[in-house]
């Protein structure tokens, strides 16, 4: 990993750049004569409003709501792969990246009793081990794929794997199962970071946290002078890149007053955590952007973000999109009285994704691909309907080209009984990781892959 110093012991982690002098930087090319292939997850809560989200049930009926997983299977496309035909209401933000994504529809869940199922679908998501596995638990829950993969792609980065969150409620009553996509193992989290200020700090704090000044101003002597030996191609990489770094500490700058000027007006209860202050999709951009820049500067390889909370009944401004805060979770329950609602959010929260694949692509690597071209970028939720909850049909969408291993552009309806771990033993194939399961999967959907 490479570094700039600047003032007070102030570092900052580099990108890769080819025409950097010095053994180090030879060292380092001919180490990494590829970008190394990331992994990302994008974690929707509560499912999707189906007749939005998948092609042919656009005109079915409104679902009631039903307490425990019900199977509801409307799809009836063929099995197997196709190029990515027209796309739906919530699909359509995907429309600029839709030759860098692949649909996948057909992947279920199986759900064990004793548990919660919003709990489960949530905390379960990255692992679904077999319920002989884990005798101990109700929940049939292990080590989660992430974890899995940042073993072995993960080592030689400074965080095997990075956990965001954009949960900045604390005020409610639901467990970490509810919580948390990220497990070490059965019973122990991996705590989500959900302050961009706490993860930015994570990810590039040094000494200068007591001076209350940005690693950028602190840097910048030793990075202009560093940019002067860089060529055209790293020079524009270089300001891509600490541009992007510039614009995270401005947006937290912003908020720090936001918060400081509140705190002097009357009447005003000021949260103790930045993030409560901010725009929904504004926190969830940050959060990706400073999961972006981990991936830049060979931080991690590994990240999973959780977008939102499972079950939580407390409210959240979607701005842009209604003029109080709802509870997502409250409003999936009666899906007829709120379905305009619901499918503005399901599509609130594509933006979102489709924004930070977009981030990816204009990313470039030191041989020229971009980001996206070495990502593995799933998007998903461990429900395929919020008031039904059921755990079949689950909504899949893969960003990124997995370093030239997965096809992209397709849709790939998988045949009926198809796990969801089956596509995390196919990405750990196209991760290079070998071994012929993992948790409950069945076989590597060798159609995903090149």
């Amino acid at each position: 990993m490479q570094t700039i110093q600047g003032a007070a012991g102030a570092s900052l982690a580099l990108p890769l750049f080819e025409s950097l002098a010095g053994a180090a930087a030879t060292k380092l090319s001919s180490k990494a004569a590829k970008p190394p292939v990331r992994m990302a997850i994008y974690y929707v809560p509560m499912g999707v409003i189906r007749r939005g989200f998948f092609p042919g049930e656009s005109e079915t009926e409104i679902p009631k709501f039903v307490s425990e997983p019900k199977a509801k299977s409307l799809i009836e496309y063929k099995v197997g792969i196709r190029k990515l035909q027209s796309l739906t209401a919530t699909q359509k933000p995907l429309e600029s990246v839709r030759d860098k994504v692949t649909f996948v529809s057909g992947l279920n869940r199986t759900y064990r009793h004793g548990s919660d199922v919003h709990a489960q679908c949530g905390s379960c998501f990255l692992s679904s081990a077999t319920g002989e596995t884990v005798p101990s638990s109700i929940y049939p829950l292990n080590r989660t794929f992430d974890h899995v993969v940042g073993d072995s792609i993960g080592g030689e980065t400074p965080f095997r794997t990075f956990e965001l969150s954009c949960n900045s409620h604390k005020d409610n009553k639901e467990s970490i199962y509810f919580d948390n996509i990220s497990w070490y193992g059965t019973g122990h989290v991996a705590t989500s970071i959900r302050d961009p200020r706490q993860a930015y700090d994570r990810l590039f704090g040094t000494k200068r946290m007591s001076l209350q000044r940005d690693i950028t101003d602190l840097v910048l002597q030793d990075a202009r002078s560093l940019q002067r030996k860089l060529g055209r191609v790293d020079r524009e990489k270089f300001e891509e890149y600490f541009e992007g770094v510039r614009s995270i500490e401005r947006q937290m700058d912003k908020l720090s007053k936001l918060k400081s000027n509140l705190k002097g007006v009357e009447g005003v209860n000021v949260p103790d955590s930045t993030e409560s202050l901010m725009p929904r999709g504004e926190y969830i951009r940050l959060m990706g952007d400073l999961m972006i820049a981990a991936f830049q500067a060979g931080l991690t390889n590994v990240a999973t973000m959780m977008i939102g909370p499972e079950r939580w009944n407390t409210p959240y401004m979607f701005e842009g999109l209604f003029d109080k805060p709802v509870s997502h979770h409250v409003m999936s329950h009666n899906q007829k009285q709120f379905i305009g609602e619901l499918l503005k959010i399901d599509k609130f929260y594509m933006e979102q994704f489709v924004y930070l694949v977009q981030r990816m692509a204009a990313v470039r690597e030191f041989d020229g691909s971009t980001l996206l071209d070495n990502m593995i970028f799933t998007y998903g939720s461990g429900l395929g309907d919020g008031a039904t909850h059921q755990y079949t049909d689950l909504p899949i969408i893969v960003a990124g080209g997995g370093g030239g291993r997965l096809q992209q552009g397709m849709h790939l309806h998988c045949a009926e009984g198809t796990p969801l771990s089956n596509l995390w033993l196919t990405q750990a194939r196209a991760l290079g990781l070998k071994g012929d399961r993992f948790a409950d999967s069945l076989r590597v959907e060798t159609d995903l892959l090149k």
